[in-house]
Order: C-alpha cells, then structure tokens, then sequence
C-alpha cells in the first residue's frame, strides 16, 4: 500500500520552531518530486516548499525563504520541513505529496498525498 504519512505539528507560539516529518511507505521517494503544501481556513491550498530528490531542485514560497528548509534522509524514506521563526500567518494544515510534477508547484502534479498535520502559531 503506498502511504505517506506526516507528523510533528502542533501548538507553537510565535517566533518558535517545528518539524514536520513526511515518511513513505510502499515507494521509494528517490524517484519522485515532493511538496509541502498548506490549506488554512478559508484559503486555498498553497505550496511552501517542493524538491525534486533526483535534480535537486528546489522552491521556497516568498512568504517562508530563509524560514523554512526542505531536506530528506534517504534511509528513512522520510522528508521533513524544518520550520523557524513562525508567524501567526503559518497557521494551516500541511500536507506532504508525492508524484511526478512537472511544475513542482502545480498539486495537480502530485499523485500521492497525506492525511495532514495541523500547525498552530498562537500566543
């Protein structure tokens, strides 16, 4: 069964840090594009940071550069995004996909999503 599935949310207030972890099971992630996305009430899903294990590549939404890193271990099957300096703002679900994206920041290049972590930065 392929499955990935996402952890490490939580409560943080602002100014502070968090990890999400995005581990794959039933694929390898080598061979594909990963995203981080994020839904918040009321808006629409948005992409904060893809890579393309194989190329390398990598995007960063404007709102989280030089706050957000994308990085993986490739004996955990796992890709994380580690989250500093978090604004009220940040505040969302995330969600992990997986797939063969041709535009790392189109959803509709992922085929492979998880179930969500919820982030809240509240004081």
């Amino acid at each position: 069964q392929l499955q990935l599935v996402e952890s490490g949310g939580g409560l943080v207030q602002p100014g502070g840090s968090l990890r999400l972890s995005c581990k794959a099971s039933g694929f390898t992630l080598d061979n594909y594009a990963i995203g981080w996305f994020r839904q918040a009430p009321g808006k629409e899903r948005e992409a904060v940071s893809c890579i393309r294990l194989s190329g390398g590549d990598t995007y960063y939404a404007d709102s989280v550069k030089g706050r957000f890193t994308i990085s993986r271990d490739n004996a955990k099957n796992t890709v994380y995004l580690q989250m500093n300096r978090l604004k009220p703002e940040d505040t969302a679900v995330y969600y992990c996909a997986a797939g063969y994206a041709v535009v790392l920041t189109s959803d509709k290049g992922y085929a492979y999503w998880g179930q969500g972590t919820q982030v809240t930065v509240s004081s």
